[in-house]
């Protein structure tokens, strides 16, 4: 009896510490909760904060819907829908897809344009007119079903960053990835280690890396303030879209470690 009281403890004293183990990897966590807009805030150029202007973001079958149904022109009226914290070394995933037709009045540019704003200024912090927030922009894009045109690019609204040893002004630069024609779901992930390293991934595949994301710089520097967190935020620029998935997992405790780093991120892409 003793014998085998002391192998149930031992078999019950393993099971215990692999549980452990499980628990401590890094787990994906939710920020959208495939119900309603709970834990986000609402700013759309020229409305207050919190003014879900003409419906603009909603929650139907599961998904974040962008729309304009209830507009008339767009005219300009950009909008991002941040989560309630912000964060400073993570990586982010969104699955989304475009669908139907541009709002009336959108640009040229932004058809079949949303992003992923990182690093961000917080919601409360934006003046009433303003139509982007101060960020690093995973651009998601949308192809026209003819011509080809990458996606997880990088914009910079009031920000700059540091690619090949240059510091890059200029607002926009493709990514490597494919094309996505059509309504197809796309999943985007952003690794952002502070003001260090922000890398974008489509699909699992690495397409774009720079380093120091930082603030335009102010009294004829070269150099901006560098980025260490910030708000995370989706957005509306006149053409339909869904969110189906917004989830991230926080990277705090691996950021100073880089052999672990390696290992959890390629462990959280491979599940993907």
């Amino acid at each position: 009896m003793k014998t085998k009281t002391y192998s149930a403890l031992v078999i019950l004293s393993c099971a215990l510490f692999l549980a452990s183990c499980n628990n401590n990897k890094p787990k994906w966590k939710q920020l959208f909760n495939g119900k309603d807009l709970k834990d986000w805030q609402i700013k759309i150029r020229t409305h207050p904060l919190n003014d879900n202007y003409a419906n603009t973001f909603s929650v139907k079958d599961g998904n974040i819907q962008v729309r304009y149904n209830n507009y008339g022109d767009f005219n300009q009226q950009y909008g991002h829908l941040f989560y309630k914290k912000p964060y400073a070394a993570y990586l982010i995933g969104v699955e989304y897809r475009f669908v139907g037709e541009q709002a009336k009045g959108g640009e040229g540019w932004a058809i079949r344009n949303s992003g992923l704003m990182l690093h961000g200024q917080s919601p409360n912090s934006m003046t009433i007119d303003q139509d982007f927030p101060n960020s690093i922009e995973m651009q998601l894009l949308g192809g026209n079903g003819k011509d080809e045109r990458t996606t997880a690019n990088i914009c910079t609204p009031g920000t700059q960053y540091v690619f090949n040893d240059e510091i890059i002004q200029q607002h926009c630069a493709n990514s490597s990835s494919k094309t996505f024609h059509g309504d197809q779901w796309v999943r985007a992930e952003a690794l952002v280690l502070r003001d260090s390293l922000i890398v974008h991934y489509v699909n699992g595949e690495e397409v774009l890396r720079y380093t120091k994301p930082q603030l335009d710089p102010k009294n004829g520097t070269k150099e901006g303030k560098l980025l260490t967190s910030g708000s995370i935020s989706l957005q509306s620029e006149s053409h339909p879209v869904d969110f189906r998935k917004v989830e991230i997992v926080n990277l705090e405790k691996f950021a100073n470690d880089p052999t672990k780093l390696k290992e959890v991120i390629e462990e959280l892409l491979s599940k993907n």
